[in-house]
């Protein structure tokens, strides 16, 4: 009796631990399913290109190399400050004479003629430091330093730029899968309707109501049909790899989940308006206008060159016989103020500078008729994609209807298959049209938005 009631313990114990752990099993295994049913948003989508695309990284780059440019320039502000250590050997009255003194080696047998003019020869072990510190350069060091600020910041808003680039290359692949998974829809449907018009085909031969031709222009109709949905599905995956190629790096096929697409309505402000927005948040505008600044400041620092410098100067050394004797020390210390009296190379620099300035005014001016016409062309591109939307939007209900009508007529024999596959091809060509109109209605919104160089998260999530 023991036994049994031992056992049946064991038993319980077991199938409450076997009860848990499928429990377990069953929510694991929901959590992974649900975590592999997510969509692969646009968002997700544009974070990935921030990420591993390659052109972002050569703008980095280039953020970085403008940012070491300025801290290049302010280390003209330190003194210049060095150490050498050196032998000579020689017997050269002169130098044998100066390194006695020197080394404080000199006594009064060195004053004998014959050593004089014939002295031995002598080493000199030399530790040396010296520096050199520019006290006043007539503000050139300042005016870099401003340069190569403005020039660092031009940097910083080309990268923003660029990354408004790279989200609009995601955005427009994006979309395109979309669409072109939308089409795949469109041409399974046509298949679908296209195989049961030749069943119904083959029942109305078998009962004498038709005759074969009639199934073989909808067998025909179904291999055309089929035709399509492989070239459909082809242009999916073409559109997958732009996608990969817009973000930089493969998406795995469990992440290969979008989102359907949907028909969306934008709020678009007046063109002049739009415009004027645009030339206050274009980043590459802004990435001129630094440039410009900084073009500015060149010329200033290219004629701060004809003014004085004044430089200051020292050093300690000391001086040996061997290279761990005794010896002896001295110092220098002195100050230099230089000017140029014949600054034909500064004349031409400065030259230089207000070219490269006058460059830069005309390329400003051209980058803004440029973002001009650039708003203008994406507004009116939108309008029209909006209008043909709508355009398409009524075709779709009208080709509906009368595929409807036309199929009740053949139902009854009062139409021919020819004229109901004519209808039939209207009604997929309407429905094509529409999501065409769709796609080109967010794409042109897109177009619009990085015209105006506002396209960000905010404006990715009105695009989903």
């Amino acid at each position: 009796m023991q036994d049994e009631t031992w056992g049946s313990v064991v038993q319980n114990k077991l199938q409450f631990s076997f009860i848990v752990a499928l429990c377990i099993a069953a929510a694991s295994a929901g959590h992974a399913q649900a975590q592999s049913a997510a969509a692969f948003t646009l968002r997700d989508a544009v974070a990935m290109a921030l990420d591993k695309n390659p052109d972002r990284k050569i703008a980095q780059s280039d953020v970085a190399a403008a940012r070491i440019g300025s801290r290049m320039a302010r280390t003209s502000l330190l003194p210049n400050l060095g150490f050498s250590e050196g032998v000579t050997r020689g017997d050269d009255p002169v130098y044998v004479f100066g390194t006695l003194l020197r080394q404080q080696q000199f006594g009064q047998a060195n004053f004998a003629l014959n050593n004089l003019n014939r002295p031995h020869p002598a080493n000199n072990f030399t530790s040396r430091f010296a520096g050199q510190w520019v006290a006043f350069d007539s503000f050139r060091t300042e005016l870099e330093m401003r340069k190569t600020d403005l020039q660092s910041r031009s940097a910083q808003a080309s990268l923003s730029r660029s990354d408004q680039e790279i989200a609009h290359h995601v955005v427009a692949s994006y979309e395109g899968i979309l669409f072109a998974a939308k089409y795949v829809d469109v041409a399974q449907h046509a298949v679908d309707t296209a195989k049961a018009l030749l069943d119904s085909s083959k029942s109305r031969v078998d009962a004498g109501m038709a005759v074969d031709s009639d199934q073989l222009v909808a067998s025909s109709n179904l291999a055309e049909r089929q035709q399509e949905r492989i070239e459909s599905e082809g242009n999916l995956e073409i559109a997958w790899a732009q996608l990969e190629r817009a973000i930089g790096a493969p998406i795995p096929a469990e992440q290969r989940r979008l989102q359907d697409l949907a028909e969306k309505t934008f709020d678009v402000r007046p063109l002049g308006d739009t415009v004027s927005l645009a030339l206050q948040s274009r980043q590459d505008r802004e990435s001129l206008k630094q440039q410009l600044a900084a073009q500015k400041v060149g010329v200033q620092s290219a004629k701060s060159g004809y003014g004085p410098t004044i430089s200051t100067f020292g050093s300690w050394e000391r001086d040996r016989a061997s290279i761990a004797g005794s010896g002896g020390n001295n110092w220098t210390a002195g100050a230099e103020l230089r000017v140029d009296l014949l600054p034909a190379a500064k004349r031409q620099q400065v030259a230089a500078a207000k070219i490269a300035l006058e460059r830069m005014e005309a390329a400003s001016t051209s980058a803004d008729d440029e973002i001009r016409l650039e708003v203008t062309q994406a507004w009116y591109a939108h309008r029209s994609a909006s209008q043909k939307l709508e355009v398409a939007r009524a075709s779709v209900a009208q080709a509906e209807e009368s595929l409807r009508i036309l199929k009740d007529r053949y139902e009854s024999g009062l139409a021919t298959v020819t004229e109901l596959l004519r209808v039939e091809d209207a009604q997929r060509q309407s429905s094509a049209n529409y999501w065409q109109a769709v796609f080109g209605n967010t794409l042109t919104y897109a177009d619009l938005q990085f015209a105006m160089g506002t396209l960000n998260p905010a404006n990715q999530e009105d695009l989903q």
